[in-house]
């Protein structure tokens, strides 16, 4: 198996991918996709269905080199046109495994700052509960 449906298999395990138009939409329409994946024998129905979720937001659509089958196979289906990953550091990897993946060059820039925005914001909110935890906040300097 290719590493690229590798990753979408690990994500599938995890529970960080939707699978087939109506829950990628839902997932699209909340903005909790970072990435729509396309079979590359998709109808172009399908292609402009996917293209139409992510229009107007920061969600990227990818048009793979993998056919409807090698998806389905990969996401223990028979076969998968439209996929939607929601783990921004999942969509990352998936896009750096393809084939030819300066080809995405700026998909993957998109992602990997959302990625690194994400990853930050996470560090901050623990950071905050740590605080909370020990009692720590910031005292008022007092009045004289």
């Amino acid at each position: 198996m290719d590493k690229a449906l590798g990753y979408l298999s690990l994500a599938r395990k995890a529970g960080r991918v939707e699978l087939g138009e109506e829950p990628v939409g839902a997932a699209a329409r909340a903005h909790h996709a970072r990435l729509l994946v396309v079979a590359c024998d998709a109808s172009d129905h399908t292609w402009r269905r996917a293209k139409s979720f992510v229009q107007g937001t920061d969600q990227q659509c990818l048009k793979v080199p993998y056919t409807k089958q090698e998806l389905g196979q990969a996401t223990g289906r028979t076969e998968l046109a439209l996929a939607a990953l929601t783990d921004p550091s999942m969509a990352v990897a998936f896009v750096k495994a393809l084939e030819n993946p300066e080809k995405y060059t700026e998909v993957l820039e998109k992602l990997t700052q959302k990625a690194q925005r994400i990853e930050a914001r996470q560090k901050e909110a623990k950071a905050h509960l740590k605080n909370v935890k020990k009692g720590q906040f910031r005292r008022k300097p007092k009045v004289k």
